[in-house]
């Protein structure tokens, strides 16, 4: 069976004090008595919200992916392309290590992340450790500072603002499926998922 939560320790990162782990109320933040460091804040977001959410991001991912991203026009010709088009282009104009550095940071990452989240939390609706439990949350853990939606969409923006001075400059759908996944990105990061261990059992216990 899950460990309850009132019976899961919580272990401080900076000074390693070890605390019981109680429920905490809407806008309770929990901090360690010798170093004052945030051991853990309220979460609002159930299991099933947050699987809903994922479930939500990797529509947007694939639709960021198919959409064209910006349209350029000059002398009444127009051009588009998608993110992976831009990754390709750049990998011909000899800008290798930019374009493997933005197909993983924008496409392998980003959808490796919602996957194994969503594996995990598939399996934690009903209380249980999803097979490959602890490596999974070791990979979400190293993974998530390199997940760079957010820094895409705004450099996209401002090479937009400034390309409308040489071009036609038309922002396509997949920019704002991207805007609409950095804003779900940027809320699975303010998720603690550290409370996976306490909410779920390994297989057998």
């Amino acid at each position: 069976m899950a460990t309850p939560l009132s019976d899961a320790l919580l272990i401080c990162e900076h000074c390693d004090t070890v605390y019981r782990r109680r429920p905490l109320a809407r806008g309770e933040v929990a901090q360690c008595q010798r170093c004052r460091a945030v051991l853990e804040r309220h979460q609002g977001l159930s299991v099933n919200a947050l699987l809903a959410l994922v479930l939500t991001a990797l529509i947007m991912f694939v639709q960021a992916n198919v959409w064209p991203i910006i349209t350029l026009g000059l002398n009444g010709q127009y051009s588009n392309s998608t993110l992976w088009g831009m990754i390709i282009a750049m990998w011909r104009e000899q800008a290798k290590v930019v374009s493997v550095l933005a197909a993983f940071t924008l496409f392998f990452f980003p959808l490796l992340k919602m996957l194994t989240l969503g594996w995990l939390l598939w399996f934690a609706r009903s209380g249980r450790r999803a097979p490959g439990f602890t490596p999974m949350m070791v990979t979400l853990h190293y993974i998530g500072p390199w997940t760079m939606s957010e820094v895409f969409v705004l450099g996209a923006l401002v090479a937009i603002v400034k390309a409308h001075v040489y071009f036609d400059v038309l922002a396509d759908p997949g920019i704002y499926a991207y805007a609409v996944l950095t804003l779900l990105i940027t809320i699975f990061a303010g998720v603690d998922l550290r409370r996976l261990w306490a909410l779920t059992a390994e297989r057998g216990g």
